[in-house]
């Protein structure tokens, strides 16, 4: 019963999160999505300037300038006052941050499972089980040393947060519009992909 209380509990803050996710990329609530948005942006705009180990060692002395100043102007209000409130931080020391065993587990099981998993996929593509994938991922990876030479990992994560924090607005707006145009595309290149299949033997899948 204990064990089923456990996943139960866990499962619903796993539920939290994800709806806490999904309100920030969609913008529920301007005010928090803005200060994560920005304070982001932020620090990836300072990795483009500055060393991770500068940028890293700033932020420590920045939190802790203003955890030490907080700390002594509550002991100095407290003094004053004549007050005995305890330490200001109390709730977040005490609070649990540990991970527990079965915790460890579960995500030390889910990574070993996305990671078999593609080095699955990677050997099919690599060894060109199917050839038609084989193809669509080598012109991906042509198309990607374009990237590459245009631009860097931050510039290329910059873009990803920006389109993180913009597309799914977008999406829910315009769902009908982009939904159509998706969909064209989609037929278009099933049909080129139908054509290549049909003249390169060996190209089709096993499943037809």
């Amino acid at each position: 019963m204990q064990a089923t209380a456990d996943v139960t509990k866990k499962e619903s803050a796993w539920s939290g999160w994800k709806g806490q996710a999904i309100d920030l990329l969609y913008w529920r609530n301007v005010k928090q999505s803005g200060a994560v948005f920005s304070s982001v942006l932020l620090l990836l705009f300072s990795l483009t300037q500055f060393s991770m180990v500068s940028v890293g060692a700033y932020l420590a002395l920045a939190a802790l300038s203003a955890s030490i100043s907080f700390r002594i102007y509550k002991s100095v209000l407290q003094a004053v006052q004549k007050t005995d409130e305890g330490h200001p931080f109390k709730s977040y020391l005490e609070m649990e941050i540990a991970l527990s065993q079965d915790q460890i587990s579960k995500y030390a099981d889910k990574i070993l499972l996305y990671s078999n998993t593609c080095m699955k996929e990677l050997r099919r593509l690599f060894l060109v089980q199917d050839l038609i994938d084989s193809l669509k991922f080598a012109v991906l990876m042509w198309l990607l040393t374009y990237v590459g030479a245009l631009f860097n990992g931050l510039t290329l994560l910059i873009l990803a947060v920006v389109s993180m924090f913009t597309m799914p607005v977008v999406y829910e707006k315009h769902q009908a519009q982009i939904d159509q145009y998706v969909g064209l595309i989609r037929t278009q290149v099933n049909s080129v992909v139908g054509k290549i299949q049909a003249k390169i033997p060996g190209a089709k899948r096993k499943e037809e």
